[in-house]
């Protein structure tokens, strides 16, 4: 803690699993899942930009979910790795503001997206006649600037909220990035009203979107079952599984860590939770969007195709 760099107002991250014997071996892990996702999520985004044939509300949407995706992932990653390597764990009180801002904003952002990309899906199967005249273009825009807005917006609060805090003593964050409820422990005030009011936030920004997404899937359900085309079933139900996916993979750990008592689950677990939420979730998010949809399988040959073609 005697680096040149270092200030009596600085932080100290210490690290993923800071006992653990092969720590080096789970952070070469962690970078390979980085450039999984980093790839995957940069593939995603230029194939629904390139290709004419994936320029629907449905795709345009989902290029929205990767650029967040690949956003959220490096806001954590990249610090956690320098200071692993580096054999630092400090970092200052803005640098820990700015990430803090930035994962609530990312993680307030994907929460509304996924809200409104499952209202996509009841549009395009319980009113299909519509869907063009609904989701139209300027509707898609606007939904694309809600998520991110409303996710900043929210996001702005609670940081400088957060940071306002005086810190004193130990400045030890543990945590492998600057996560809000890590922070708030090193504070010398009581802060159990302000997490109180984050718990209300939080409501608002998980449970009334799962609740919505899950009131748009019952009526999609309903709709299916009513569907005399087998392959309609099938397709209908294709798209919404690898939705229902990613949901699942956002919303559960997000839920146990910042609407349980703390008392209920440790710091080991809170880490895991973390990990699965900002570094597995948007590795996987490419993978079951792709691996499961003919339409981003096929734009993926004829890119490459068409490169093979040109060399």
């Amino acid at each position: 803690m005697d680096g040149k760099n270092e200030t009596l107002t600085d932080f100290f991250l210490l690290g993923l699993f800071p006992e653990l014997q092969y720590i080096s071996v789970l952070i070469t892990s962690i970078l390979l899942v980085y450039i999984i996702a980093f790839t995957g999520n940069a593939i995603l985004i230029l194939l629904i930009w390139v290709d004419s044939h994936l320029h629907t509300p449905m795709y345009i949407l989902l290029s929205h979910l990767s650029l967040i995706d690949l956003a959220l992932i490096s806001t954590t990653v990249p610090k956690m790795a320098i200071n692993f390597f580096s054999g630092k764990k400090n970092i200052s009180k803005v640098a820990c503001g700015t990430q803090i801002f930035f994962f609530f904003a990312l993680g307030g952002g994907e929460c509304l997206l996924l809200t409104l990309m499952s209202y996509d899906r009841y549009v395009a199967i319980c009113n299909p006649l519509r869907y063009t005249v609904i989701m139209n273009p300027r509707v898609c825009l606007q939904m694309a600037l809600v998520s991110w807005g409303g996710g900043a917006l929210n996001s702005l609060f609670n940081t400088i909220y957060t940071m306002h805090f005086p810190f004193c003593g130990s400045r030890e964050i543990h945590h492998f990035f600057c996560e809000m409820p890590a922070v708030l422990k090193l504070s010398c005030e009581d802060t159990s009203l302000y997490e109180m009011v984050v718990s209300v936030i939080c409501i608002v920004f998980v449970l009334l979107p799962l609740g919505l997404i899950m009131a748009s899937y019952m009526l999609i359900f309903l709709t299916v079952l009513h569907m005399n085309s087998p392959e309609g079933r099938r397709k209908a139900l294709a798209i919404c599984s690898s939705h229902l996916a990613v949901v699942s993979l956002y919303y559960g750990p997000a839920m146990i860590i910042y609407m349980t008592p703390h008392s209920f689950h440790t710091l080991e677990q809170d880490e895991i939770l973390s990990m699965i939420n900002t570094i597995f979730t948007p590795m996987l998010n490419p993978l079951i969007y792709s691996l499961r949809n003919k339409e981003v399988l096929g734009a993926l040959r004829k890119a490459m195709n068409r490169r093979f073609i040109l060399s």
